[in-house]
C-alpha cells in the first residue's frame, strides 16, 4: 500500500517538474507536500528517490531535494544513446531468444493492446516496460540488459509522458508489431532497426508535447 501510494506521489510530481510547475533547482517542500497528497513523509521521501533514480531530482544530505531539470540537450543525447542500446539488444534477441522468451515478449504486447483498447496510457507504459525489459533479457548479453535498464529509468518519466501525445498509443502499438514480427522471424536487423525507430520516435514525440505545453503556458501567460 505504500509503494504504491509513493508511486502515485512519484508520478504526479513527476509530471508536474517536467510540466514546468516546479522551477529548476527549486526545493521540495516536505511539510507542504505532505498536507497537499495527505500523507507521511515516508512515502514522500520514496517518491523522491525514485525521482532521484531518473535524474529529476537532486538529494543533498541534510538539506533536502531539489528539482533539477535535465536541459533539452541532454535529453537529446540520452534518447541517441537509448535507441542504439535497444537496436542492439533487438538484434542479438531475434538471433538469441528462446521460445518461452518470444511468448512471454508476446503475451507483453498481447497486454499493450489491452491497454490501448481501454485508452489507459499508464497501464500502456506498465506493460510496454516489461516487453522492454523482456527484450533486455532476451538479449542474453547481461552487461547490455543491465546498461539499457539503467538508462530506462533515467528517461522514464519521459517515455511515459509522450505517450500522451494525440496518436501516439496507436502508432506505438504498430511499432510494436513489427518488432514482434522481426523477432518472430528471427531478423536481426530488422528488430535493431525497428527498436532503434522506436526509441528515436518517443524523442520526437517528447519534444512535440513539451512544445504544447510550452504554448499553453505562454497563452495563459496573454
Amino acid at each position: 500500500m505504500e509503494q504504491r501510494r509513493a508511486d502515485n506521489i512519484r508520478q504526479t510530481l513527476e509530471q508536474l517538474i517536467i510540466t514546468g510547475a516546479f522551477a529548476d533547482g527549486e526545493r521540495l517542500d516536505e511539510i507542504r507536500l505532505s498536507q497537499r497528497f495527505s500523507v507521511s513523509r515516508t512515502p514522500l521521501r520514496e517518491a523522491f528517490q525514485m525521482l532521484a533514480a531518473s535524474g529529476l531530482v537532486e538529494l543533498v544530505p541534510r538539506r533536502g531535494a531539489y528539482v533539477r531539470h535535465p536541459g533539452i540537450v541532454e535529453l537529446v543525447e540520452m534518447f541517441e544513446v537509448m535507441a542504439e542500446l535497444e537496436g542492439m539488444c533487438g538484434r542479438l534477441a531475434a538471433r538469441r531468444l528462446t521460445d518461452d522468451a518470444l511468448n512471454e515478449i508476446k503475451q507483453a504486447a498481447s497486454d499493450c493492446e489491452t491497454a490501448l483498447e481501454s485508452g489507459d496510457s499508464d497501464a500502456y507504459y506498465d506493460e510496454n516496460e516489461r516487453l522492454h525489459n523482456l527484450l533486455y533479457a532476451a538479449s542474453g548479453n547481461s552487461f547490455l540488459a543491465a546498461e539499457a535498464r539503467k538508462l530506462q529509468r533515467r528517461l522514464q518519466p519521459f517515455r511515459r509522458m509522450q505517450l500522451r501525445v494525440r496518436g501516439r498509443l496507436m502508432q506505438s502499438m504498430d511499432e510494436h508489431r513489427a518488432i514482434v514480427a522481426a523477432l518472430e522471424n528471427g531478423d536481426a536487423e530488422a528488430a535493431e532497426r525497428e527498436l532503434r525507430s522506436h526509441i528515436a520516435v518517443q524523442g520526437e514525440k517528447f519534444n512535440d508535447l513539451m512544445a504544447h505545453y510550452n504554448q499553453s503556458k505562454l497563452k495563459r501567460a496573454v
